[in-house]
């Protein structure tokens, strides 16, 4: 009989059962699905966890990815389906390119984003080489968040539901990640169509309910988290107004970030006041009214571009930015300073850019992402 050469549902020329799948579980409900589906439809599944952190008491949080409990659910889904299934031990390399930073990043008056780099420097660089290492075609991931061929080969592009999309978190993806990279689930139009084909799969954390904080941080309390890692981090000094006026005292930098209203102790001024800069340096915190958060003018560095033509082969590109997650893109001017660094001016000013935080590029139009970069305080 002929061999049947037909493209499958993960892009290669060849049946699924010779098709060898790596499934990045983190122990939820996405990607559990994800490795359920891909076994369902006959491929050659394994999973892996990663351990990323000491999963003891004091961190085992309830929806925390990759605490203890999350490792057992993944191992259970993989038993129920009939996959192999590892776990790694990343707690080295997750400190060190992970939380390290995101102690130095608070301490230097920043706002990190640490599931950025946990993709970027661990999911997929180690765990990518490693799915290479156990002869995988691909990795998949439970991320929302489409892959596209296009003419110039694999295209990054927004979930096909607004609600659920990270790509914020998956800018700096590279193009040759892309193309060894398999997001299942980016098509669907909502989380409610992931849990029902959890429940057709029968699996154990149909119901599981979504991590909320960053998995190292627990009840979202990231200033105990900094000062344990980081002793005498939480030094008091000088609240002040923008002309440089002390108003008050603070209980530690890390306590604050641009933006911030609350809690700031500063009472009987007349107006709202906000966080509008952080100088850890001085200990200084500098507040003032919302007028004053407003930005037009964003650098960045860590340029990772994912358009067709070469960054730099443009003065100017006309994008939609992302500042921050939760906010839909805006208008903006991209113009590259070199391969890796540009400037962005906002059509609109945006408040609250803050240090530390992604810029994120997107076509003006259509859902592509065309790669992002980190935004610093310039020279």
């Amino acid at each position: 009989m002929p061999r049947d050469t037909a493209v499958n549902s993960l892009g290669f020329a060849k049946p699924p059962s010779e098709t060898r799948v790596v499934v990045a579980m983190s122990g939820g409900v996405d990607s559990s699905v994800v490795a359920a589906q891909l076994k369902t439809e006959g491929y050659d599944v394994v999973g892996v966890t990663l351990q990323l952190y000491d999963h003891g008491a004091a961190l085992a949080k309830k929806g925390a990815c990759c605490a203890g409990r999350d490792i057992h659910d993944a191992r259970r889904v993989a038993e129920e389906m009939g996959f192999p299934h590892y776990v790694l031990d990343y707690e080295n390399t997750f400190r060190e390119a992970v939380i390290d930073e995101f102690a130095d990043a608070y301490l230097g008056g920043a706002t990190p984003v640490p599931c950025i780099r946990c993709n970027e420097r661990v999911k997929f660089k180690d765990l990518l080489e490693t799915a290479k290492d156990l002869d995988a075609d691909c990795m998949a991931t439970g991320h929302y968040i489409q892959r596209k061929m296009g003419l110039q080969g694999a295209e990054l592009h927004r979930a096909a539901d607004p609600n659920r999309d990270q790509s914020y978190f998956l800018f700096s993806t590279t193009a040759e990640q892309l193309d060894y990279l398999r997001f299942p689930l980016g098509h669907l139009a909502s989380k409610a169509e992931t849990r029902a084909l959890a429940a057709r799969y029968g699996l154990p954390v149909a119901d599981k309910p979504d991590s909320q904080d960053i998995c190292f941080v627990p009840d979202g309390n990231y200033a105990a988290v900094i000062e344990k890692l980081r002793p005498g981090a939480a030094d008091p000094g000088e609240v002040v107004d923008v002309d440089g006026n002390v108003l008050g005292e603070h209980r530690g930098v890390i306590h604050y970030t641009v933006g911030q209203r609350r809690g700031l102790g500063i009472g009987g001024t007349g107006e709202p006041l906000y966080v509008i800069r952080l100088d850890p340096d001085n200990r200084r915190v500098i507040i003032g009214p919302r007028a004053a958060l407003a930005t037009r003018r964003v650098p960045l560095r860590e340029i990772n571009w994912l358009g067709d033509a070469p960054f730099t082969s443009q003065a100017e590109w006309h994008v939609a930015v992302k500042v921050r997650s939760t906010r839909p893109p805006r208008e903006a001017i991209l113009r590259p300073l070199s391969a890796t660094e540009a400037e962005v001016e906002l059509l609109n000013a945006e408040e609250g850019v803050s240090p530390g935080q992604a810029c994120v590029f997107y076509a003006p139009e259509g859902s592509r992402v065309l790669g992002g970069g980190w935004i610093w305080r310039g020279r």
